[in-house]
């Protein structure tokens, strides 16, 4: 369970990541985090899959809000093995917020925990410098959900990880939105593809 050679893992960043990793197997037995039959390969389905986006993010970011958080992937990962970066969960279900706020207190990894829907978050609270989303939304709903912010701070970087559909995505969003992407395939799967997201604005 060692992170892939390509990725220098501080050695307390990895026993916060193992630590998490035993809090889902055992909180998955109660409730759904994940898909069931990921929690064999949850390593690198899962772990392996957000820590790969660690160097993603601007060294000079403050702050990262992860959307729709689920059980914490990526942005609790990366609360994780960016000790120094100031990271909000947005997630709407109590029971998934009581799962990240438990790992969160027994790993002693600081992060926000913001139990509400995105829509009221993206008008509550105030823009990030990075926004996070894995397994969410189609490209374009996640677009209006962060419009809010890209308008606030016309800096910001989005960072979501996604399947094949990825082009397909982009081509559909660029009838309503315009923007710049960097494509990375991902190193957990080859056919998956992670944007990275700038300049993005309304047509």
């Amino acid at each position: 369970m060692q992170p892939d050679s390509q990725f220098s893992v501080p050695r307390e960043s990895l026993a916060k990541l193992r630590q998490y990793e035993v809090l889902l197997i055992k909180w998955q037995k109660a409730i759904n985090l994940v898909g069931p039959a990921t929690i064999p390969e949850a390593w690198d389905r899962h772990f392996m899959d957000s820590i790969q986006l660690t160097p993603m993010v601007p060294a000079e970011a403050q702050t990262l809000y992860d959307l729709g958080s689920g059980a914490g992937f990526p942005g609790l990962v990366l609360a994780m093995t960016l000790p120094a970066l100031k990271v909000t969960l947005i997630e709407s279900d109590q029971k998934k917020c009581t799962f990240l706020m438990t790992v969160s207190r027994e790993s002693s990894t600081p992060v926000s925990i913001v139990a509400e829907r995105i829509e009221k978050a993206s008008e509550s609270l105030p823009a990030p410098d990075v926004v996070t989303a894995r397994a969410l939304a189609s490209l374009s709903e996640l677009f209006g959900y962060i419009y809010p912010w890209a308008q606030a701070n016309p800096a910001l970087v989005c960072i979501f990880p996604k399947g094949q559909l990825a082009t397909a995505e982009m081509a559909e969003a660029r009838k309503i939105w315009t923007f710049d992407s960097r494509e990375t395939v991902s190193i957990t799967d080859p056919k998956a593809t992670i944007l990275t997201i700038t300049n993005l604005s309304k047509i």
